[in-house]
């Protein structure tokens, strides 16, 4: 019997340690140094936060379908963040949204939220 990835997904054990997983780097089109800049600002913000344990972010070039990501961070209650790539985010699931960062100076990292009610 195969169990589907979404599943091995939700069986890891929660990090206790600041962990970012990231999706879509590659294809980002982005300097090494960029992307590593952008990620210290991310771990500080979480650090600062006092977030200790897994996150998310997806370098996204607004096309992608990011589904199986988004809801294993939702299921087990990780953070996800998009950094947008293209003209505008790929879109968020149903009974979700992406929040802008507006702290970051590129106003290009966005959070994921689930909305109320």
């Amino acid at each position: 019997m195969r169990i589907p990835s979404l599943l091995l997904g939700l069986l890891k054990p929660k990090s206790n340690k600041p962990e970012i997983e990231s999706y879509g780097q590659k294809d980002s089109g982005l300097e090494v140094e960029q992307i590593q800049q952008i990620m210290e600002w991310l771990l500080a913000s979480l650090l600062n936060a006092g977030y200790v344990g897994r996150s998310h972010l997806i370098w996204d070039l607004g096309d992608q379908d990011w589904k199986q990501v988004l809801l294993m961070g939702i299921l087990k209650d990780e953070p996800v963040f998009l950094y947008r790539c293209g003209d505008r985010p790929s879109l968020a699931p149903e009974h979700c949204c992406w929040r802008l960062m507006a702290e970051y100076p590129s106003m290009r990292i966005y959070q994921l939220e689930v909305k109320e009610g």
